[in-house]
């Protein structure tokens, strides 16, 4: 069924468009929401007399995803994240992670139009992600993947002389022991 836009409908398109469509997605989401007219002869010749109003709105949409474009190209963004001593990520850097800092620097990006490669990003490191601003403007934004600092845990190396269950780790320090004892005179062993 052939309709004709009344908005722009991410992803069918824009106002002014004659798309087809099914019946039921026209009848059921277009119609209901305002979003889409029948075409027909009388509807074509109402948007054929708006054609330049629709048309400038367009020409202004491309000159702002043309400004925003250069704004987001000129940025990196960096973003701090937990991650192995290998550089692997504890998480994963998602579209919407990306989205988040865009907003945090003032930008207003959906995150359906920020395209990560392979969906995420499992790794520490300088990665290139596009954004699909307006028809075929994409700016392509660097995102610096550092690890979070984490609080190292030392590891305790056993030292000698270190004792399991109250006994002397190493047959020399039973030696030692014994003669220690041996050594201290009898009025000091009945005192303790």
């Amino acid at each position: 069924m052939k309709v004709i836009l009344n908005k722009d409908v991410n992803p069918l398109g824009e106002e002014g468009d004659v798309k087809d469509v099914a019946k039921g997605y026209a009848r059921n989401y277009l119609f209901p929401r305002g979003l889409a007219v029948p075409y027909t002869e009388r509807n074509l010749k109402i948007f054929e007399a708006r054609r330049e109003e629709i048309e400038a709105r367009k020409a202004e949409k491309r000159k702002d995803a043309a400004s925003l474009k250069e704004r987001l190209e000129g940025t990196e963004i960096t973003i701090t994240m937990p991650a192995g001593a290998n550089g692997k990520l504890y998480g994963a850097v998602t579209n919407q992670t990306i989205a988040d800092e865009l907003m945090k620097q003032g930008f207003q990006v959906e995150r359906k139009r920020i395209e990560v490669p392979g969906n995420h990003i499992k790794s520490v490191g300088k990665f290139k992600i596009h954004v699909r601003l307006y028809e075929n403007t994409t700016a392509e934004v660097t995102v610096v993947i550092q690890a979070q600092v984490t609080k190292t845990e030392e590891k305790h190396e056993p030292h000698k002389g270190h004792q399991r269950h109250g006994r002397p780790a190493h047959k020399e320090e039973v030696a030692a022991e014994i003669s220690a004892n041996e050594s201290v005179p009898e009025e000091t062993k009945s005192a303790e």
